[in-house]
């Protein structure tokens, strides 16, 4: 009787203060509440793939912005003239520039997806 084990090992001898275990229940309330936010984090499927997209927008931004650098580097002139045509080309034309960045992160994500290892 009196012998209950306790979740960190310790054996119960005694009567414990009622506020003692108040706050051992309060504790473990709010470790279980952050099991389960965290499961429900990870089962959000939607929010994973959103999280997905933004990476891979992230990261087509940063590539664009590399590349515009590297060519204007290498040829102000010209890359001004190609910066400035895509720039009109996707003002007037706004679903094309939508489809190829929609196409760019279902590879992106299509990649990231990918098994690394290959037997």
């Amino acid at each position: 009787m009196g012998q209950d084990p306790r979740a960190d090992g310790t054996a119960v001898t005694q009567e414990q203060d009622p506020q003692e275990l108040r706050r051992e229940i309060d504790d473990t309330r709010h470790e279980l509440g952050d099991t389960v936010a965290t499961l429900a984090e990870k089962a959000d499927v939607k929010a994973q793939a959103q999280h997905k997209v933004d990476e891979a927008r992230a990261s087509i931004s940063e590539k664009k912005s590399e590349l515009l650098g590297k060519a204007k580097a290498a040829s102000p002139q010209s890359a001004a003239s190609v910066a400035s045509t895509a720039s009109k080309k996707a003002r007037e034309n706004p679903l094309l520039l939508a489809v190829a960045g929609a196409f760019a992160a279902g590879l992106a994500i299509g990649r990231a997806r990918r098994p690394t290892s290959r037997a």
